[in-house]
């Protein structure tokens, strides 16, 4: 979405979101959305999941989403309980807390929807080679093969007609070498496969790359997304998804804590969000889980 009014320029000097170049380049419907801002929490996801475990039981509990944006989150983690790093300017760290009128049992390829609306909104800023912007099953944002951003979903409660989740999202702006330094010295006595991916920012592809344009981006492709995904389901993004996956076609190896699954041929994702893997014993189905996904070769 775009807004009518031409906004301010980022000012390179201060690395706090600029509130109002954000509301500039908000969309009319991300406008609606109730922001907050703070200095510093443990993490916005257990923010807002306490705040709507209180919330009624009901599909109209929360007219609007709700986002909170902390510059710093002393217990921010990632998928299985992952820690995540990041230092107060380098990344964009936020949640959304939404009420989606579906059941728990038609969450299934939230993630991965999410994953498209992050895709989008980040290539619609100015990066160099939009197209090294890509997805990796289930839930990481890649550039040109590292990891860029990272979601994480969480359930506060269902009913048989709506589920109330909060969204985290982390997504690396600035400072990358740092990052990779310091994940790296964490890993130095994890064996190779039980690593993940190498970090990377958005710097890298756009060099004046801030907080507030990447909020604005991400928040305004997430708002049809969100629309759309509350309405149909992850159907209509399996196309998205499969055209935007950075392993498609290529060997992959299937981890659980570390230890080789199974392995195969990457081959999209089906109608739920589920992995389609190509092995010597034909196709098989992966569901999301306590599993991580590495290429065969060892480069990611």
């Amino acid at each position: 979405m775009n807004a009518s009014k031409t906004p301010p320029q980022a000012a390179a000097t201060d690395w706090r979101i600029d509130r109002e170049r954000a509301v500039a380049l908000f969309g009319p419907h991300a406008h609606d959305w109730p922001i907050e801002i703070v200095e510093e929490t443990g993490s916005t996801n257990a923010d807002l999941m306490t705040r709507v475990k209180a919330l009624p039981r009901k599909s109209n509990a929360l007219p609007r989403p709700l986002v909170r944006v902390a510059y710093l989150q002393t217990a921010g983690r990632g998928r299985r309980g992952r820690p995540w790093y990041a230092e107060p300017g380098n990344a964009l760290l936020f949640s959304v807390a939404c009420v989606l009128p579906r059941p728990l049992e038609d969450l299934a390829g939230l993630s991965l929807a999410v994953g498209v609306a992050l895709v989008d909104g980040l290539r619609s800023l100015p990066v160099a080679g939009p197209g090294q912007i890509a997805l990796k099953w289930p839930n990481d944002v890649l550039l040109e093969g590292d990891k860029l951003a990272g979601i994480l979903i969480e359930t506060a409660w269902s009913t048989d007609y709506a589920s109330a989740v909060v969204i985290g999202i982390g997504t690396n702006v600035k400072g990358a070498d740092e990052l990779a330094a310091k994940v790296g010295a964490l890993n130095a006595d994890v064996p190779p496969q039980a690593r993940g991916t190498v970090p990377t920012a958005l710097q890298r592809a756009l060099p004046n790359a801030n907080l507030t344009d990447t909020l604005a981006a991400e928040l305004n492709a997430l708002e049809p997304a969100l629309q759309r995904f509350g309405a149909d389901g992850f159907a209509p993004f399996q196309a998205r998804w499969n055209a935007m996956h950075a392993y498609a076609g290529r060997e992959v190896v299937l981890l659980e804590q570390g230890q080789e699954l199974t392995r195969g041929v990457a081959a999209g994702v089906d109608e739920r969000g589920q992995l389609l893997l190509d092995t010597a014993t034909g196709r098989q189905t992966i569901s999301t889980g306590d599993v991580s996904l590495r290429l065969a070769d060892g480069a990611a």
